[in-house]
């Protein structure tokens, strides 16, 4: 019985005129990898909204496993990330919105460890020459937000569900007016992307 995988990018944000996740999250929506059947979501790059309609699409998918993409502009591997923390803040988000260092969750832990087996994703991705690396900081913005509420809401609900967070590189063409910024093809990203998938079955 093939299993579900909720897999999550982020629109375009900031300065950036695309998101690479967010094409990987509509591309992969529908496949078939490593015994899970794919559902994509893209989410808006809003403190009030993103973690709000992650949290309501995952108890409708009810999927067994989630990861969540996102950009992380200057990065040259795939980051899979070990950690979120209970902050929000950084950047204006795409509504306008600017926060400094407010908690994400009100007397919520300091921090949620992820349930992915990310050793297991950078030694996979390695195995297939794909740059890769464990990475201690998911920032304060959009990407540390849904990390934070997706396993905050695992926990209160009582479920042992596969959730975490990877960053991805800048794709090439976005490198045409960002030349400094080390890149990954599509192609590659999204080989990752299914790589790290058949490491949860």
């Amino acid at each position: 019985m093939m299993k579900t995988l909720l897999l999550t990018g982020f629109e375009a944000f900031l300065q950036h005129k695309s998101n690479p996740t967010e094409r990987i999250a509509t591309q992969l929506n529908g496949e078939s990898i490593g015994g899970f059947t794919i559902v994509g979501k893209v989410l808006p790059v809003s403190f009030k909204e993103s973690a709000e309609i992650l949290l309501d699409f995952e108890k409708e998918v009810k999927p067994d496993a989630v990861m969540m993409l996102g950009l992380a502009a200057g990065r040259a591997s795939i980051t899979p990330e070990r950690i979120a923390i209970n902050i929000q803040g950084g950047d204006v988000d795409n509504k306008g919105v600017k926060l400094k260092d407010e908690p994400i969750i009100k007397q919520g832990p300091d921090g949620y460890m992820t349930t992915l087996p990310i050793h297991d994703f950078v030694e996979a991705l390695h195995s297939h020459q794909i740059p890769a690396a464990i990475s201690n900081t998911a920032g304060t913005y959009l990407c540390n937000k849904v990390m934070y509420s997706m396993l905050h809401a695992c926990k209160q609900r009582g479920i042992a569900l596969p959730a975490g967070f990877v960053h991805i590189p800048y794709s090439h063409d976005m490198c045409l007016t960002n030349p400094m910024n080390p890149s990954l093809s599509y192609e590659t990203m999204e080989e990752a992307v299914r790589i790290m998938i058949k490491q949860l079955t």
